[in-house]
């Protein structure tokens, strides 16, 4: 499958992650999140604090099925993706898949407040203070 958007983010910031999907979906977007593989930490419906507590207590993590699995979707669903969102917060991993999506010479976009200066981030095209305002933005 294809898709316009990739959004990189946190489980802990489910909430608006879902949001942001839902808006841009709505102005007729394809979008992939993590939550939308069949592949998934967790239970959906479960609290996010608690997922993801569960999951970074996984034991011999490098060799578990489940998130090879994981991996293998998140990473093939960026390849078909033409932009990627960084929505902040984020963790290690969003900021890893960003770093990905640079070197594949995705579209990169920023969402959130970056209050110190970071020379990584100018990996990104555009920058949004929030995802309304990137929502407004898109045609």
């Amino acid at each position: 499958m294809r898709y316009d958007y990739f959004i990189a983010c946190r489980w802990r910031n489910k909430d608006n992650v879902l949001d942001l999907a839902g808006k841009m979906r709505v102005k007729g977007k394809i979008v992939y999140t993590c939550f939308d593989g069949e592949q998934s930490l967790a239970d959906k419906e479960k609290d996010p604090e608690e997922a993801m507590q569960e999951f970074e207590a996984t034991q011999n993590w490098e060799s578990d099925e489940n998130i090879r699995k994981i991996f293998d979707t998140d990473m093939n669903a960026l390849r078909n993706s033409q932009n990627l969102i960084l929505l902040l917060p984020a963790g290690k991993s969003a900021h890893i898949e960003a770093g990905a999506a640079y070197g594949m010479g995705k579209h990169c976009i920023l969402i959130g407040e970056q209050k110190e200066a970071e020379s990584n981030y100018l990996i990104f095209n555009e920058l949004y203070p929030t995802a309304d305002k990137f929502i407004n933005n898109i045609k």
